[in-house]
């Protein structure tokens, strides 16, 4: 059996990152196992620009930012294993994978990364009646086939569902020739960034009807159309608003799903609101040893948060490689539970131990609904310690609050920290 300190599991952008910060903080023998044929993940069909501001300070393309990062691993010499499918990881992170090359064959790593991303939410989960036409994509896949393969998946579209690609795939098939008739959102507010609705939608004059969702879809061997209806506040068509368009193409945009079949598999314990691990302020999940980040953890906006939390990622899996032998990383000490309440869905992470937490850490969070002119606030218990007027927040935009390390420790009997929504 083949042995490394650090496996990861995914070449995507998470992945990337925290290989070479695992690289920079130690560890010797690392490997990244891809599926892909390509390291990059889903930036390498991004051709739109935007990505970088943070990490590089300037603006670059999807595959400008994940060669940035292919460079750096490729230069620090951190093998990877292309075409390579991860079937199981065991609690004893023995990692079972296949590829043509080696069929199916086993690694023993000290430390797991997960760094597997997120998948689209299918038509299957809709429930959409009308027969299974051609002509009906999801907003990655119509992304996919336009920007790698050069194949334009239809001429009159309709786009359901706000989210940061669908928005940005209105753009884009507007930009090839095709006609975006609109995008239907079955919330009261979009799903995607500010910035994207104005420059993918506004711009190119494409209506957004909130409150509006597809409600049948015609044609039996290609999409003929679509039946668009508004909804109430339970989310149920309101009768007599049926309004029918005429189209070719139907483009799902209905959200993301991170991917923790592996997850699951090894017993890792799952947030239910986001779906992925459940982590502490090292990224490391209840199983020991193992570390998520990225999508994997929760669906991001920007790629630079995901390549930020990837490099805690793997410098926290290379101190665990080098602590794990002398028993100093099981002293965890106390573990204090962050939450979310009043307005905010969930935090990453959701457990901090302020004895052996760095200097300062970064909680990220969604709120559930649009608030505008409100506080966003910190409580150590029953202590306020942030108060924050925001002019608004949306679900589309992440939040973030920092917690100090030096705060934290003038709280010995902390118990809990609660991040709040309250009226100004």
């Amino acid at each position: 059996m083949e042995k490394y300190e650090i496996v990861i599991v995914g070449g995507g952008p998470a992945g990337l990152a925290a290989a070479v910060s695992a690289k920079e903080a130690g560890a010797d023998r690392i490997l990244i196992l891809e599926r892909d044929e390509t390291l990059g993940g889903i930036l390498n069909q991004c051709i739109h620009n935007g990505f970088g501001l943070h990490t590089f300070k300037e603006e670059l393309t999807g595959p400008e930012y994940a060669q940035r990062f292919i460079d750096q691993v490729q230069a620090l010499r951190i093998e990877y294993r292309l075409g390579t499918m991860v079937m199981e990881i065991g609690r004893d992170k023995v990692v079972t994978a296949m590829n043509r090359e080696k069929g199916m064959f086993q690694i023993e790593a000290k430390a797991v990364i997960l760094a597997m991303g997120c998948r689209e939410r299918p038509r299957g989960a809709l429930n959409i009646p009308g027969y299974r036409p051609a002509g009906i994509y999801s907003a990655g896949t119509a992304q996919r086939l336009v920007n790698l393969e050069g194949f334009l998946p239809g001429r009159e579209i309709v786009i359901l569902g706000s989210g940061d690609i669908g928005l940005i795939m209105a753009r884009r098939m507007t930009l090839e020739g095709a006609h975006v008739l609109l995008v239907a959102e079955l919330m009261p507010y979009s799903g995607g960034l500010k910035r994207n609705i104005v420059q993918c939608l506004d711009d190119f004059e494409i209506p957004l009807r909130l409150r509006h969702t597809v409600t049948r879809i015609h044609g039996k061997e290609r999409v003929e159309g679509v039946t668009v209806q508004e909804v109430d506040e339970t989310g149920t068509p309101v009768t007599g608003t049926e309004e029918y368009y005429p189209c070719d193409t139907l483009l799902l945009s209905v959200g993301l799903i991170p991917e923790n079949e592996l997850s699951r598999g090894m017993g890792i314990g799952i947030s239910p609101v986001t779906s992925g691990p459940i982590v502490d302020d090292r990224l490391g999940t209840s199983v020991e040893g193992v570390f998520a980040c990225g999508n994997v953890l929760h669906v991001h906006d920007l790629v630079d948060y995901v390549s930020e939390e990837a490099y805690l990622a793997g410098k926290h899996a290379a101190c665990y490689v080098k602590e794990a032998e002398s028993g100093r990383w099981t002293e965890r000490g106390r573990n204090v539970l962050v939450s979310g309440k009043e307005g905010v869905r969930y935090t990453v992470p959701s457990l901090i131990c302020p004895e052996r937490m760095e200097e300062t850490l970064t909680v990220r969070f969604r709120v559930g609904d649009i608030y505008k002119d409100r506080f966003l606030s910190v409580y150590l218990d029953d202590e306020r310690i942030q108060h924050r007027r925001r002019p608004v927040m949306a679900p589309g935009e992440m939040e973030q609050v920092i917690l100090s390390r030096e705060e934290l420790l003038k709280h010995p009997d902390l118990k809990s920290v609660t991040i709040k929504i309250e009226e100004v």
